[in-house]
């Protein structure tokens, strides 16, 4: 079925908002005849995240994707070990355990905020689980409270998916640095972007630090030694030897990963500064929309909405609702009446327990029954990007108040 060009009130491509002043920041970047890889827009972008989340070290990669991998890797699973995650996000939260020999074990999430349950948690944990991977879903943080409690408890390291939370916060902190490690996306479609694609791993350990600087950098993840005798050549490296003084003075006895290039760019950076400063407004849009829909939902017995409790502040990346069966209309009658206003609405995500990936490593339906049910029966995404106009959070109002009457 093709996607309609016309919508009113179009979900959004785009999750924030650029203009001058990101130009202004790459004319003064190029201008500048600086270098566009590694510099000082990449350092400065850095420090400003450490500030923010409020951790010892915020790390820049090329994408939220690239974050998630490398952070899987510093978990140092082996073959038996198991991973307990969620079933509600995009795939590539979980995606990077595929590439490792360990099980994994999917955790329901709450039907209102569609994060993981932490009433459910511990009857997976077993003396093989190593650790948690949990999103806070649409920008609501999770119970991390609750779950760390478990989580230690049972010494396992807990990742957090940050990459709807971006503006949130939770009694008083900031996503990302709750757990052990946080990653974040820049994407496009993110509260904020570093000029389309980019992402960040928050952490405190400084030994992950020197690791993960490693990988992003080409160069190797593994356990270094002083060489014996520099290959019995003289102290003195000239300066052309510039690139092979590593080579040149250790050996390295154990590979634990090659690195790669997940440099973010200069440019990519200059911009996500800029996005950063303006982050509390664009999130108060999103915030202020939300606002309006669910002062306008709360008049419908056939809907549940769920709203942050005291204490934590939602980033509303997604806004999400549900339809209550039995009530006299299903979810499909309402997507489908809110498509013919004009409304484009757009479910996120597929029980990732489902995709073809994991049901080939033996999971299945009936493993996750909240998040199926919600999924395929009540859902609903509905746009909440800060680049919508009154006139149409108005459309949608309308739209919203037509389907359900």
């Amino acid at each position: 079925m093709a996607r309609r060009r016309d919508y009113v009130v179009p979900a959004g491509r785009n999750g924030s908002i650029l203009d001058d002043a990101e130009l202004n920041a790459l004319r003064a970047l190029v201008d500048s005849g600086e270098v566009l890889s590694q510099g000082s827009r990449r350092a400065e972008f850095e420090e400003r995240l450490r500030d923010h989340v409020g951790t010892r070290h915020a790390l820049t990669v090329t994408s939220g994707t690239v974050a998630l991998d490398l952070a899987v890797h510093l978990l140092d699973l082996r073959p038996g070990d198991e991973v307990v995650t969620t079933p509600q996000s995009f795939k590539a939260m979980v995606d990077p355990l595929l590439a490792h020999p360990v099980d994994v074990r999917f955790c329901d999430v709450r039907e209102d905020t569609l994060n993981l349950d932490p009433h459910r948690l511990e009857e997976l944990i077993t003396a093989r689980t190593r650790a948690l991977v949990l999103v806070h879903f649409g920008g609501h943080p999770a119970e991390m409270d609750e779950i760390l409690r478990i989580a230690r408890r049972h010494g396992l390291l807990v990742i957090e998916d940050c990459a709807h939370a971006l503006g949130a916060l939770y009694h008083g902190r900031r996503p990302g640095s709750l757990a052990d490690i946080g990653c974040f996306s820049f994407h496009t479609s993110k509260n904020i972007t570093s000029l389309g694609e980019g992402g960040l791993l928050t952490f405190d350990r400084d030994d992950w630090a020197d690791r993960l600087d490693r990988l992003r950098s080409n160069a190797t993840d593994g356990v270094y030694r002083a060489a014996p005798d520099r290959f019995g050549q003289p102290d003195t490296v000239r300066p052309w030897m510039m690139w092979v003084d590593e080579s040149y003075e250790q050996i390295c006895s154990d590979v634990r990963r090659p690195g790669g290039n997940a440099t973010m760019s200069e440019a990519g950076a200059a911009v996500g500064t800029v996005q950063l400063g303006r982050m509390a407004r664009l999130v108060g849009r999103r915030r202020w929309i939300a606002d309006r829909i669910t002062a306008t939902l709360r008049g419908f017995p056939q809907v549940r909405v769920a709203e942050a409790p005291p204490g934590v502040e939602h980033a509303y990346h997604l806004y999400t609702f549900f339809v209550r069966p039995g009530h006299g209309i299903g979810r499909d009658e309402v997507v489908a009446a809110l498509d013919r206003a004009g409304v484009e609405v757009q479910l996120r995500y597929f029980p990732l327990h489902l995709r073809p990936e994991w049901r080939g490593r033996g999971h299945g339906p009936g493993e996750c029954p909240v998040a199926e049910r919600v999924w395929f029966h009540e859902q609903i995404n509905l746009p909440c990007h800060p680049s919508l106009t009154d006139e149409q959070v108005e459309h949608m109002l309308r739209a919203l108040k037509s389907a359900f009457s």
